[in-house]
């Protein structure tokens, strides 16, 4: 007879780690491995821990690695899911022979973090955000960061670029922004899951460009606005394609995502959406699964994944993330409901 499965949130934690080790049969009938986007990792890691708590007999590992590696390990058929900022391509759902269906899981903000004492509020233009990505504005007193910044005493500070130094998705995000608002951009930089910056150190992951950030003053860097928000880290208001200068926020982030049309394969992204009070970096993050499982992983993957498209969406706020518009959230749910049951393994 199996072990009755503790409730308590240390036995939670053990069964996640045992399982993850494949020692943990007495704890979980089935264990479901995926790897991928760091970007919406703290969220993933959350609905794990919530989900087992009625659901004992399904242990849900997942690792934040980047969008980039965890295509390759699910390609490989390593783990049975992966999450990635950006849709598989064409020639990515080739290589998995079409066996693949993406749904967008939830979404969020790309923010600009920086490392200034005493600045709790930074305005950045987009002539701006763009010169210091390109390493063409090196000081924090520039002229034109103090023109968005009236009233505001920046320091003479040299400043640090940070970026990514692994594949992606929160990059291509980033650099497909950059490159759609600037041509010099787009020839000099271009976008992708990797791009050679011209200037800055790079860390692993959001939360290796986090802690360079916390740890780097006059530092600057882009990651996804949950790791900002859970290390209390300010994000600069940035300028969009109407010209307002907004804030990061669930309001900004959502009026983005409102206005985004999804197409049948669940594939978008819009680089610099157009409305006055958009946030101009959002996006969807998606989760990647087969068309077909063996029945006990298909069961334990609909059932995660359910919880997540639905009671799971209530937590996104808290933990710095967007809540799915309802229309999005409707076909995602069509689309896990496609997957079907396989004999083979």
């Amino acid at each position: 007879m199996k072990k009755k499965c503790s409730q308590q949130w240390w036995g939670v934690f053990i069964a996640s780690i045992l399982s993850f080790h494949g020692i943990g049969s007495c704890l979980a009938s089935t264990t479901l491995n995926g790897s991928g986007a760091t970007f919406p990792a703290p969220l993933y890691i959350r609905w794990a821990s919530e989900f087992q708590k009625n659901h004992p007999e399904i242990a849900v590992n997942y690792q934040g690695i980047g969008s980039g590696a965890g295509i390759v390990n699910f390609t490989k058929g390593l783990t049975d899911f992966c999450a990635s900022d950006i849709a598989m391509t064409d020639a990515d759902i080739e290589k998995n022979h079409g066996n693949i269906v993406m749904i967008p899981l939830t979404a969020g903000m790309i923010v600009l973090s920086y490392n200034l004492p005493n600045i709790k509020q930074l305005k950045l233009s987009r002539e701006a955000y763009i010169g210091i990505f390109l390493g063409k504005i090196t000081h924090w007193n520039d002229p034109l960061i103090e023109l968005s910044n009236p009233g505001i005493i920046l320091p003479s500070l040299p400043i640090v670029v940070v970026t990514r130094s692994d594949g992606s998705g929160t990059t291509a995000l980033f650099t497909e922004h950059l490159a759609k608002i600037s041509p010099e951009f787009n020839t000099e930089v271009g976008s992708g899951k990797s791009v050679k910056w011209p200037v800055g150190l790079a860390g692993k992951g959001n939360d290796g460009v986090t802690s360079l950030i916390k740890g780097t003053a006059g530092a600057i860097g882009y990651i996804e606005y949950g790791f900002a928000k859970n290390n209390n880290l300010p994000t600069a208001e940035l300028q969009n394609k109407a010209g307002k200068i907004v804030p990061s926020s669930d309001k900004a982030g959502s009026l983005a995502l409102a206005n985004i049309t999804l197409p049948d394969n669940l594939r978008s992204f819009v680089p610099d959406p157009e409305g006055p009070g958009d946030y101009p970096i959002s996006g969807f993050t998606w989760v990647i699964l087969k068309k077909s499982y063996p029945p006990e992983k298909n069961k334990g993957l609909k059932a995660f994944f359910s919880y997540a498209l639905t009671e799971g969406q209530l937590l996104s706020s808290a933990l710095g993330y967007l809540a799915l518009p309802e229309a999005v959230q409707k076909k995602s749910i069509q689309a896990l409901a496609s997957i079907q049951e396989s004999a083979s393994k």
